[in-house]
């Protein structure tokens, strides 16, 4: 039986970057993975934001997107650190705690839903990883990569580890093992776990602090020569890329992942919406 997952797009991809989202879509068909449609999803939504002014609100919101899953009965997968981070956190508390599962039920029965509890929330990388499998992965690359690559974890990925139980946090391996199966070689760097700058809403309240960590991010990045950034999350991918016109001296392409894995795959340059990065990439 194939393996299938909702498939969460989140808000930054589809508007700001498509290319991750085809690339995603392209890389899981080819190994035999179905991603479905997550019709009248919504946002995850961001934590930061909604549940600082009302729990309830958050919960349900992110319910609603896990009802959709629910009702397909698959999983759901995201490709973004922070759509990961809040669906599972919601999830979790929902699994957990039965009164807030009630009181979130109350709300979607205004709308004709109900959650269950039943599914599980999925990062695509962990699903690369524990699902599909190195030698699978492995098994799909057609065009080896010969590039020195800086791995971007972010924020939301491996923590609360207690909880996510993914990897050490202080010195995960997942990211770096996905990359370096392509050929490519995952180089070590400076404060490698540090925020990219954009997270918990730094971006939106203080534009200026969040470029100064990114700035540092890079600093750490160009000091080992790295020739690409490669992230796990839009959200991160965003800040590395648009940020660096605002700092001279940077011009660090920066990929996602599914784009990484669309060059290894062999997938044309036009399905990996590159052009769309502020960050040429001329390798």
């Amino acid at each position: 039986m194939p393996q299938k997952f909702a498939f969460f797009l989140g808000c930054v991809a589809p508007l700001r970057y498509p290319g991750i989202e085809l690339a995603t879509r392209e890389i899981f068909k080819s190994m035999g993975v179905e991603l479905t449609e997550l019709e009248g999803a919504g946002c995850c939504p961001a934590p930061g934001v909604i549940r600082s002014f009302d729990q309830t609100t958050w919960l349900a919101l992110a319910a609603r997107n896990l009802a959709l899953a629910e009702a397909q009965k698959t999983d759901i997968m995201t490709i973004c650190n922070g759509c990961y981070g809040s669906m599972f956190e919601a999830n979790h508390i929902l699994q957990h705690h039965p009164k807030e599962l009630k009181k979130v039920n109350d709300v979607l029965g205004k709308i004709g839903m109900k959650y269950d509890g039943t599914i599980k929330v999925r990062h695509f990388a962990e699903v690369l990883y524990k699902d599909i499998g190195m030698e699978k992965i492995k098994a799909q690359v057609k065009t080896p990569l010969n590039y020195t690559v800086g791995v971007h974890y972010g924020c939301h990925f491996v923590k609360p580890t207690r909880v996510k139980q993914l990897d050490d946090p202080e010195k995960p391996k997942i990211l770096d093992e996905l990359v370096e199966v392509t050929g490519a070689k995952s180089i070590n760097y400076r404060d490698k776990m540090m925020c990219c700058g954009a997270g918990g809403g730094v971006r939106s309240r203080d534009a200026a602090t969040a470029l100064r960590m990114t700035e540092e991010k890079l600093k750490n990045l160009k000091a080992v020569n790295v020739q690409m950034i490669v992230d796990v999350c839009p959200f991160c991918h965003l800040q590395y890329d648009r940020s660096q016109k605002d700092l001279p001296g940077y011009n660090i392409p920066v990929v996602h992942l599914s784009q990484l894995y669309g060059m290894a795959f062999g997938l044309p340059r036009e399905k990996l919406g590159l052009e769309a990065h502020e960050t040429k990439f001329n390798l």
